[in-house]
Order: structure tokens, then C-alpha cells, then sequence
């Protein structure tokens, strides 16, 4: 199987760059694919620019929209806020899709701050957002969230996939993420290559406990100790073509040349995955 690597834009946040010269960046850096964050989408459009012009721009520098990153209430305990959530997400989706993406990031936002999550009832409420989302050819990604007191662990959102009884339910972990939550990555055997669809990359340094790490400490791929091949030989195993995003929020390098960022972030990448 091979991977499609992918240039999360919160890696080049700091710098303040338009959706178009992020992308302008991705294709220069030698990326086949953007994953975007749905307020730069909506910057862009409130800009004065149109999701045509981006999804031609996209296309003719000769990259994939993976998707976009939401926050969506799609899993709180309120029933009206959920509605509402479902209501954000559908909006969400229609971006999404007007671009030529398939995918939308789906963290547990409005619940991350409380335990006892009911996971039968988080999978209804992801069958609903799921089935929103197939309206406009669109998958939601249930994601692990290490640091939330719910979905922190790779096997709650497994079970949620499971039981929500939607075959196409897809799952979204990241290196730091199963680090933070405590997740062994070898779960990811158990899981099958089509519910990981998309797979954030990054590292982390030895010398932060995992309960006290950040999501700022994240560091190249191969520049921490995260099991990074390891997780790579994991979803090779499952027969998983996922697009490998890169998602950082280093400080430091939003301080650098963003061009030169990106270049160095998808070089490491490769090297840490053992794609050479």
C-alpha cells in the first residue's frame, strides 16, 4: 500500500498565510494533498474569494483535498445543541465537498472537559453526523483526542464505530494524540485499512510525561521518540492507504520560513515512516 502525504495547515499557522498561498505551498514542497481547517475556508469566501477558484487552484497545482479539520457538537449530551452541531456540520460538509474533499476531522468538541461518556449513545449521535455527511460524498473521522476526559482512547472510538452500524465509519488518530490518551498504536492491527482513511503525523520529545505534553511540544517526525515507523508498519499491515497529514503547532517553527517548514516537515516525514 502507499500513503499520500498531506500538509495539515496548522503547521504553517503562525505565519498568517492566505488558504492559497498554503496551498501555493503544499505543491511547491512536493505534498500530494492539503488538509485545511474550515475557518480558512470561510476566511477565504468572507474574502472576497470562491470555493471554484480554490478547488481549480487545488487541482492545478496537482494536489488532493484530504478534507478539513471541524468542531462540530455533534457528540454532546444537550439534544438541541446537537441539532445545532448537526446544523454546523452540514455546512461544513458542503465546503468540504465543493472542494473535492471526503473527509471531516470530528473531535469530541463540547465534551472534551467531561468523563462517563455513554458510548452507545455517542455511536447514535456519530450515525447521525455520518449520515449528514453522506448527503455530500463526505466521511466524518471520529477522533481521538488524548487530552479530553472522552474519546482520549483509540478504543473508545473504535467502539463507536462499531456500534454505530455505518460500514463506511472511519476513525482519525495522530501520533501525539495515542501518546497523550495512553493508546498502545498496535491496536491499529485490529482495525480494518478503510476506517483509517487519514492519519495525523508528528512526534514528541522523551522528556515531557505524557499527561504534561502539549499540543505545542509536537516536533518533527523522527525528532521525538513516537513510535512513528512503528505506527506506519501498523497501517501498512492493515492495508491502509491513508493520507499521512502533518499536524503541528510548533511555536518555533511558526517563527521560520514557511516554504522552508513545509519542505523540511514532509522530508522527515518520509524518512520516519521508512518511504525513502
Amino acid at each position: 500500500m502507499s500513503f499520500t502525504y498531506c500538509l495539515n495547515t496548522s503547521t504553517l499557522q503562525g505565519q498568517q498565510l492566505s488558504l492559497p498561498r498554503l496551498i501555493d505551498i503544499a505543491a511547491d514542497a512536493g505534498y500530494g494533498a492539503i488538509e485545511p481547517w474550515i475557518g480558512e475556508i470561510e476566511a477565504h469566501v468572507a474574502a472576497g474569494g470562491t470555493l471554484a477558484d480554490l478547488r481549480k487552484r487545488i487541482a492545478d497545482r496537482g494536489l488532493k483535498m484530504a478534507g478539513a479539520i471541524g468542531f462540530a457538537t455533534w457528540v454532546v449530551e444537550d439534544a438541541a445543541e446537537r441539532q445545532r452541531g448537526l446544523e454546523h456540520a452540514r455546512k461544513d460538509f458542503e465546503l468540504i465537498a465543493a472542494l473535492g474533499g471526503s473527509l471531516l476531522a470530528a473531535p469530541p468538541v463540547g465534551r472534551q472537559g467531561s468523563g462517563d461518556l455513554n458510548l452507545l449513545a455517542a455511536a447514535e449521535r456519530y450515525a447521525a453526523l455520518y449520515d449528514v455527511g453522506q448527503s455530500f460524498g463526505v466521511t466524518p473521522m471520529i477522533e481521538v483526542w488524548g487530552f479530553a476526559k472522552c474519546l482520549s482512547r483509540l478504543g473508545e472510538a473504535a467502539f463507536i464505530a462499531i456500534e454505530s452500524g455505518r460500514s463506511g465509519a472511519a476513525i482519525l488518530a495522530d501520533v501525539y494524540h495515542l501518546r497523550r490518551g495512553g493508546s498502545d498504536p498496535a491496536g491499529l492491527r485490529l482495525l480494518n485499512g478503510d476506517a483509517i482513511r487519514l492519519f495525523h503525523i508528528n512526534d514528541y520529545p522523551g522528556e515531557i510525561p505524557a499527561e504534561k505534553l502539549d499540543d505545542s511540544d509536537r516536533v518533527y517526525p523522527g525528532d521525538g521518540i513516537g513510535p512513528v515507523r512503528d505506527i506506519a508498519d501498523h497501517l501498512r499491515a492493515i492495508g491502509s492507504n491513508a493520507f499521512l497529514s502533518l499536524e503541528l503547532f510548533n511555536r518555533d517553527y511558526w517563527q521560520q520560513d514557511a516554504l522552508t517548514v513545509a519542505k523540511t516537515g514532509l522530508e522527515k516525514m518520509k524518512r520516519a515512516v521508512g518511504d525513502f
